[in-house]
């Protein structure tokens, strides 16, 4: 199975883009939703634009005068808000308005980009639903340099941060920067096109502000989001799915989580593979009277967005296992659908949950929140049982996955959109 480019990495790459009047040439672009609404903003605002999803080329020149009137951000996306620094940049004003918000995972605060805008100079002025924002810019450069130290390792917020740093006059130092790979990826992207970032990959960026960024080509690495997905997917339905997956190193974290529940990882020669020599069962801890956990919290932690693959997991093994999302304190209400197949889960808080797997299960109608992976998780979990399942509101796999059921039939699976 070849896996997609990650999303989280394509979208903040396209954003970056406006950053230069160069053209651009990108390979691996999924035709995903998102990616769609930012490449119809391209069109707006007037830039060359030459894309064929089919073969996932794009090719982008934001060249001469850009359409002011056209600079609205796509709703219901979170990452349209990194269009901001470089409208700003282009364009001196940028506004905030409609949802922004994405996924359905709790509160999707705006303060701490408001904030990371704000140290850079920028004017934001109240306005009835929506902010406006404005820049003035210094000596010719559209931010002066700035320090700033987030609240939390924010991905967005360290995108945006390095957005107004890489062009502005001056050194601009982030501290409790985000590290996940598709901030690293999207960071190598800006050293190619003349960016000058130091201490990618770890919790403390440096950024030294050029005067202009030119263009580059880039190809899109795999999403390690997909490839444990999919590994997933094999492993609770019994069968092994080999996956290309150019980063083993990236994993060591994630193959010891699926260990937990009897799940048996092995990375050769570029491709991925996951089984189970027996029926799904959780490993009991050598530490006596406590429970198994898998906790997930911004990298180097087991990435929260793979949290209810794990759950879906939990339900079909055999035993306890308690999840714990440090990040967002409502993406575990979903959980309650799991006792449409049998399966029972115990929501201790907001952020914490407990699988007592390896009950019979039968086949369910379920409804997924706006959430990808737990849109996945409970497509996992109704592949494992025989019989006919409906999983409504599924849409948001569409998001982050394209081609994604048929990669499911090509590898046996008899599902189909409804």
């Amino acid at each position: 199975m070849i896996p997609s480019a990650n999303k989280n990495a394509v979208l903040p790459i396209l954003c970056a883009t406006l950053l230069t009047d160069e053209p651009v040439t990108l390979r691996g672009v999924p035709d995903i939703t998102d990616a769609r609404q930012i490449v119809e903003l391209f069109q707006r605002l007037g830039s060359e634009v030459d894309v064929d999803f089919a073969s996932g080329v794009l090719k982008v020149r934001h060249n001469g005068r850009l359409r002011t009137e056209a600079a609205r951000l796509p709703e219901g996306m979170r990452s349209s808000i990194m269009l901001i620094p470089a409208l700003l940049a282009r364009l001196g004003e940028a506004r905030i308005e409609g949802d922004v918000k994405g996924c359905t995972l709790g509160v999707r605060e705006i303060d701490p980009h408001i904030e990371v805008f704000q140290t850079f100079g920028v004017s934001v002025t109240p306005e009835r639903g929506a902010l406006a924002l404005s820049n003035r810019g210094t000596n010719g450069r559209p931010f002066a340099a700035a320090s700033h130290w987030l609240d939390y390792a924010s991905v967005t917020t360290t995108e945006n941060f390095v957005l107004c740093a890489a062009t502005a006059e001056g050194t601009s130092t982030l501290t409790n920067a985000a590290s996940e790979p598709h901030v690293q990826e999207f960071c190598a992207f800006l050293l190619k096109m003349g960016a000058k970032i130091e201490g990618v990959g770890t919790s403390r960026l440096v950024v030294e502000g050029v005067e202009r960024l030119s263009g580059a080509e880039h190809d899109f690495t795999e999403d390690f989001h997909e490839i444990a997905t999919f590994l997933a997917l094999g492993a609770i339905t019994g069968g092994e799915v080999a996956v290309r997956n150019a980063r083993p190193d990236q994993f060591p974290l994630i193959d010891r989580t699926f260990g937990k529940f009897g799940v048996e990882v092995r990375h050769e020669n570029g491709w991925s593979s996951a089984r189970a020599p027996g029926p799904l069962k959780v490993a009991h801890p050598f530490t006596a009277y406590i429970l198994p956990k898998v906790e997930a919290a911004p990298w180097p932690y087991l990435p929260v967005d793979l949290l209810p693959i794990f759950i879906a997991l939990g339900a079909r093994a055999e035993g306890e296992m308690l999840y714990w999302n440090k990040v967002y304190e409502g993406a575990l209400g979903w959980t309650s659908e799991l006792a449409k197949f049998g399966a029972h889960a115990l929501s201790c808080d907001p952020h914490r949950v407990i699988t007592f797997g390896g009950k019979p299960l039968a086949p369910a109608t379920v409804e997924s929140p706006y959430i990808i992976r737990v849109a996945i998780a409970l497509l996992m979990l109704a592949a494992s049982i025989e019989g006919a399942s409906k999983i409504l509101n599924a849409d948001p796999i569409r998001r982050a996955h394209p081609r994604f059921v048929e990669n499911l039939i090509a590898l046996g699976a008899d599902v189909e959109w409804a």
